[in-house]
C-alpha cells in the first residue's frame, strides 16, 4: 500500500490537477466510482487506478475491471487518495486515462454542437450530459475554452464524457465552413434573431453554435450561419444559461425527429 506523498506516481497524479501538467503529461484524471465504472463500460484505456482498501472491498467486480484495463493499479492510503483527488471529499478511487485527439470521428449527421468560449465547467459538464441524453451527433469546443478533460468537466458530465463524440477545434471558423461543405445547416443563437428555435427544421444535420456565458457568440461566427435563431425570453429577462440554452434546441430536435 502506498502512503508516501513522495511516491512518485502520486506526485505525478497530484500535478494533474493542473491544466498546463495535464497537456504536458497528456494525461487526464478521473475520479469517484461512477466515472470509473462509465469509462470501464465503454472500454476507455486506463493509465493508473488507485483506491483505498475500504473502497477495494466494496467493489471487487469493479476493481478487477479497472485493473484489467490499466497499466498500473494501487492500494493506497486515504490520505493519500484525499490528496490526489480535486474534491473535498473521495469516495475511495482515482484513475489516470490517456488525452486523445477524436476530431476526425465528429460526424457530420444529425445533430453536432459548436461551443464557442466556454468557460464554465460545469456548463461544459452539463452540456456533454444533455447533448448524450438527447441523441446528440457529437461536439466541437473552440481551443479557448475550458479543457475538455478537465476534472469538473467529467464530473458534470455524470459520465456521458464517455459516451459522446467530441473534440477541439484549433479553428472553429473553418469548422463550420467544414460542416457547411458537408451540407450541414449551421444555427446560430442570439438574441436579436427573427426566428424562434423552434421555427427552424431540425430533422436536417444541423450544427448549433453556442456562445461564451458572457459575451454571447462573436460577430465572426453568428455572421457563418445559415439560419439564426432566439429563444424567446420574458421581459426584464436577459438570457439564459448556455447549457439551459442547448438543452431546449436539442430537445426540440429530438421532438422533429420523433414526430416525423
Amino acid at each position: 500500500m502506498l502512503t508516501s506523498l513522495q511516491n512518485p506516481l502520486i506526485k505525478q497524479i497530484r500535478k494533474l490537477h493542473s491544466t498546463k501538467e495535464r497537456h504536458k503529461e497528456q494525461l487526464f484524471l478521473l475520479e469517484g466510482t461512477h466515472l470509473l465504472e462509465e469509462a470501464c463500460a465503454v472500454n476507455y484505456p486506463l493509465v493508473a487506478v488507485c483506491c483505498t482498501p475500504q473502497w477495494q472491498a466494496a467493489h471487487v467486480s469493479l476493481w478487477e475491471k479497472a485493473c484489467s484495463r490499466c497499466q498500473r493499479a494501487e492500494i493506497v492510503s486515504e490520505e493519500v487518495l484525499s490528496a490526489m483527488a480535486t474534491t473535498v471529499q473521495p469516495d475511495g478511487v482515482v484513475a489516470t486515462a490517456k488525452r486523445s485527439d477524436r476530431s476526425s470521428q465528429v460526424p457530420f449527421n444529425g445533430i453536432v454542437l459548436a461551443l464557442e468560449t466556454v468557460q464554465d465547467p460545469g456548463n461544459l459538464g452539463t452540456i456533454i450530459r444533455t447533448a448524450a441524453a438527447a441523441g446528440a451527433s457529437g461536439l466541437w469546443l473552440s481551443e479557448d475554452s475550458v479543457d475538455l478533460d478537465n476534472p469538473k468537466v467529467l464530473r458534470a458530465s455524470a459520465g456521458q464524457w464517455f459516451r459522446l463524440t467530441m473534440a477541439v477545434s484549433e479553428d472553429l471558423k473553418a469548422t463550420v465552413q467544414l460542416c457547411q461543405q458537408q451540407r450541414m445547416q449551421v444555427v446560430a443563437t442570439l438574441p436579436t434573431a427573427s426566428l424562434t428555435y423552434w421555427e427552424i427544421d431540425w430533422r436536417k444535420p444541423s450544427l448549433i453554435l453556442l456562445g461564451n456565458e458572457g459575451a454571447g457568440l462573436s460577430a465572426d461566427l453568428a455572421t457563418m450561419a445559415d439560419q439564426q435563431v432566439k429563444i424567446p425570453l420574458s421581459p426584464g429577462v436577459e438570457s439564459l444559461n448556455v447549457a439551459i440554452a442547448a438543452a431546449l434546441m436539442l430537445y426540440e430536435a429530438q421532438r422533429q425527429k420523433v414526430k416525423s
